[in-house]
C-alpha cells in the first residue's frame, strides 16, 4: 500500500508503508555484515600477504583502508540519509558494499585489495547510519522498540565476535579470498529485504543549500584523525608525523565547528544535537566502550595464538562463547527493558563488562582457555549484551525524525573513533609493558595491562551513563500523548 504525505516544505511526497518484520531482518543482516567485516579479515592477513605479495607495512592498509573511509565518511553518510532519504541511501550503500566485496575477492595485486577495502568503507559509511535511522523510524516506542534494539545489539556483537571464527575457518579451509566473498550474499540478502520492507521515506526539505564546506572539513578532519591514530603502530604518539597529523585533524575539526555555528546553509550536523543529554552521554560512553572492545579482540586473539599456541581456526572457535553470551545478554535486556530505565541497563551492563575485563587482566603465560578465557568471556559478553540494546535507543532519543540519520552516524562515528583510539593507546601501553625482550611471560604482561586498562575505561563509561544521561521511563512503557510515536522536536509548540 502507498500513502501520500507532506514533506516539511509542503510539497507532496510518496511514502510506502513499512513492513517492520522485514525492516528488522534487513537491519540485522546489515549490522551483522558491517561488524563481521571489521574482524573477519584479521585472521587471514598472513595468507593475504603470501597470496598477493604484500610487504609488512603495506599489509596494514588492508585494515586501515576500511577504517579510514568508514570512520571519515560516517557524518556525511548520515547527512545523506536525512537529506536524500534513508531507504535510497541504504540501498545504494548495500550495492556498493556488495560490489566492493566481490572485487576484493578477485583482487590480483595489493593495490586492488586496498582499493576494494576502501570502497567497502564508503559503502558502510552510507548504509550503517541509514540502517539505524530506518530501525528507529520503524520502531518508535514501546515493547516492539525494545525487542528491535535487542536483536540489533545481538547481531552487532555477534558479527564482530563470529568474524574471527568465520575468518579463521574460511582462511584455513577455503582460502583467504572467501573472507571478502562472504559479504556478497549477505549484502544481496539485505538489499532484497530492504527493497521489499523499508518504507520509501520522503527526503528532507531541499530548499536550503547544503553546507559543502562543512562536509569537506568534517570528512577531511575525521579521515586525518583516524589516519593519525591507526599509524601509531609505526609512528609513536610523540613522533613528529603523528603530532602533525593529529594537529591538522584537530584544526580541521575546529574549523568545521566554527563553520557549522556561522553558516547560513544547511549544516552537516546541527550543533544543538549535543545539547541533548541523551545524545551527548550515549556518544561519550560509546567512545570508551568502542575503545575497549576493539582492543580486547586484538589482545585475546594474540594471547590465544602467540602465548597459548592455538591455530587460527581454533582461536576463532574460542570466541564463540563470548558471542553466545552477548546474545543471551541481549535477550535479557529485552525482558528487563520493560521494567528498568535505559540508564540503569547501561550502568549494569557497563559494570558487568568491566568485571569481565578485570578478570581477563589476570591471564597467565601458562594458562589455558578453560581457566583464563572462558569465564571472563561469558561475563564480559553477557554484560555487553545488556549494554548495547539500550545504547542505540538512548542515542536517538528526543531527536527529530529529520535528524535520525545524523544521530545514528554520530553513534557509529564515536564507536569507530573510540576503536581506533583504544587500539592505538592500549596497544602502545601493552607494547611498553612487554619490553624489548619478547617471551610468553612478557607478552602476557602486556596483554594483561591492556585488558585491565580496558576495564577502567568501561567503569568510566558506566559513570558517564549514570551522571550524564537523563532519568527516563523504561523503553517498554508506552509514551504518553502527544509524544507517542514522535520525537519532542516534531511536536508543535
Amino acid at each position: 500500500m502507498v500513502t501520500r504525505t507532506q514533506s516539511p516544505s509542503g510539497r507532496p511526497a510518496v511514502e510506502a508503508d513499512a513492513r517492520p518484520g522485514l525492516v528488522l531482518a534487513a537491519v540485522a543482516v546489515v549490522q551483522f555484515m558491517v561488524s563481521l567485516d571489521l574482524s573477519v579479515v584479521n585472521v587471514g592477513l598472513p595468507e593475504i600477504a603470501a597470496g598477493l605479495g604484500f610487504g609488512a607495512v603495506g599489509l596494514t592498509w588492508v585494515i586501515h583502508a576500511y577504517a579510514l573511509t568508514f570512520g571519515g565518511l560516517l557524518l556525511l553518510g548520515g547527512k545523506a540519509a536525512d537529506r536524500y532519504g534513508r531507504r535510497r541511501v541504504l540501498l545504494l550503500g548495500l550495492g556498493l558494499f556488495g560490489l566492493a566485496s566481490l572485487g576484493g575477492g578477485f583482487a590480483q595485486e595489493p593495490g586492488h585489495l586496498v582499493a576494494a577495502r576502501a570502497a567497502q568503507g564508503v559503502g558502510a559509511a552510507a548504509l550503517a547510519p541509514a540502517a539505524l535511522a530506518v530501525l528507529t523510524a520503524a520502531f518508535p516506542t514501546g515493547r516492539a522498540r525494545v525487542r528491535a534494539f535487542g536483536v540489533w545489539s545481538a547481531t552487532n556483537a555477534a558479527g564482530g565476535a563470529l568474524g574471527v571464527l568465520i575468518g579463521g575457518l574460511l582462511t584455513e579451509y577455503a582460502g583467504w579470498r572467501w573472507v571478502m566473498f562472504v559479504s556478497v550474499p549477505m549484502a544481496a540478502c539485505a538489499l532484497a529485504l530492504a527493497w521489499r520492507g523499508v518504507a520509501a521515506d520522503a527526503p528532507a526539505d531541499r530548499g536550503g543549500r547544503p553546507d559543502a564546506l562543512g562536509a569537506v572539513l568534517a570528512t577531511a578532519g575525521m579521515t586525518l584523525l583516524v589516519f593519525g591514530i591507526v599509524r601509531t603502530d609505526r609512528h609513536p604518539w610523540g613522533s613528529a608525523a603523528t603530532v602533525t597529523t593529529l594537529a591538522v585533524a584537530a584544526a580541521l575539526l575546529a574549523a568545521f565547528l566554527l563553520v557549522e555555528r556561522t553558516t547560513r546553509r544547511e549544516p552537516l550536523v546541527r550543533l544543538g544535537l549535543f545539547a541533548n543529554r541523551s545524545v551527548a552521554g550515549a556518544n561519550a560512553a560509546n567512545l570508551l566502550v568502542g575503545a575497549t572492545m576493539a582492543s580486547s579482540f586484538y589482545f585475546m586473539s594474540l594471547y590465544l595464538q602467540r602465548v597459548l599456541g592455538h591455530g587460527a581456526a581454533l582461536t576463532g572457535l574460542m570466541f564463540v562463547p563470548f558471542a553466545l553470551a552477548v546474545v543471551a545478554g541481549s535477550v535479557l535486556a529485552v525482558k528487563l527493558g520493560y521494567r528498568l530505565a535505559p540508564r540503569t541497563l547501561l550502568v549494569m551492563g557497563g559494570l558487568l563488562t568491566a568485571a569481565g575485563f578485570a578478570w581477563f587482566g589476570m591471564i597467565s603465560a601458562d594458562g589455558a582457555f578453560a581457566t583464563d578465557v572462558l569465564g571472563p568471556s561469558i561475563g564480559a559478553g553477557f554484560g555487553f549484551g545488556l549494554y548495547l540494546g539500550p545504547l542505540v535507543s538512548v542515542a536517538t532519543a528526543g531527536v527529530a525524525s529529520r535528524e535520525a540519520g545524523t544521530a545514528s552516524a554520530l553513534l557509529n562515528s564515536s564507536r569507530q573513533i573510540g576503536a581506533s583510539f583504544g587500539l592505538a593507546a592500549l596497544g602502545t601501553a601493552a607494547h611498553h609493558r612487554t619490553g624489548r625482550v619478547v617471551t610468553p611471560e612478557s607478552l602476557t604482561d602486556g596483554y594483561a595491562l591492556g585488558l585491565t586498562l580496558g576495564a577502567a575505561l568501561l567503569v568510566a563509561a558506566a559513570l558517564i551513563a549514570l551522571t550524564v544521561l537523563p532519568r527516563t521511563r523504561p523503553l517498554g512503557e508506552t509514551a504518553p500523548e502527544p509524544l507517542k510515536g514522535r520525537s519532542p522536536e516534531d511536536v508543535p509548540a
